[in-house]
């Protein structure tokens, strides 16, 4: 885990992004949502506190920009950071009660050869691998129901797309970085396709609509025999 000092700072004059590192790794990451959460518990009787919305490493906290005004609110995020910071992480935190989530997954994303080529693995051991680890949903973002899952095993871990494509199919399974992810809906997209899931990350019909959550574990299972 990171050791450096948190960095709190005003974004805009409607907010204060509190940093807690740089690296992103599950112990950080459990940090991140103790604190969104003390964030939640501290401010819910104050005026002008939005709700926090925590990423990989960081919580982003929105304020009235006049009450309290961005100052004020990260003068009292400092002390909540300060607290949080030698506290112990709380146990349902260490490990998510819930069940795996399991994604069956069929390996045959048009980036498996080019994934292939840059790591030096088969893609049979692509898949082996990938499906091999349980991750860790970050956070979500780019579009509804878009997990962050980690981290990736190190021999996975390749750079983004140097051009993104322009239309990815909802379904497919995809690595960038140190992460992976399941494409909820179509939409442009930067990471490498290794395959596509018939399992639906993003329904609005269904409550809730996000099968994903931080914190929330996800397997990959390799399945054949579908189309």
């Amino acid at each position: 885990m990171t050791t450096s000092p948190p960095s709190i700072r005003p974004l805009g004059d409607a907010a204060v992004l509190v940093d807690l590192g740089s690296a992103v790794d599950l112990e950080l990451n459990r940090r991140v949502r103790v604190l969104s959460d003390r964030i939640v518990l501290a401010t819910a009787e104050l005026p002008g506190w939005g709700a926090p919305v925590p990423g990989a490493t960081s919580v982003l906290v929105p304020v009235d920009a006049l009450e309290p005004g961005v100052i004020a609110a990260a003068e009292r995020l400092t002390k909540l950071v300060a607290a949080a910071a030698e506290a112990a992480i709380p146990g349902d935190l260490e490990l998510d009660a819930r069940p795996v989530l399991e994604v069956p997954t069929r390996y045959d994303g048009p980036d498996l050869e080019a994934v292939a080529a840059m790591t030096g693995l088969s893609p049979a051991a692509i898949a082996e691998t990938h499906a091999g680890a349980t991750y860790t949903t970050l956070f979500l973002g780019f579009v509804p129901g878009f997990g962050y899952l980690g981290p990736l095993p190190r021999p996975l871990v390749v750079a983004r797309r140097p051009v993104p494509r322009t239309h990815v199919a909802a379904g497919a399974v995809a690595i960038a970085g140190a992460q992976t992810a399941v494409y909820p809906i179509d939409s442009p997209g930067g990471w490498w396709l290794i395959g596509r899931t018939t399992l639906p990350l993003w329904d609005p019909g269904r409550e809730p609509p996000a099968l994903l959550e931080p914190g929330r574990r996800v397997r990959f299972v390799p399945e054949t025999g579908w189309r």
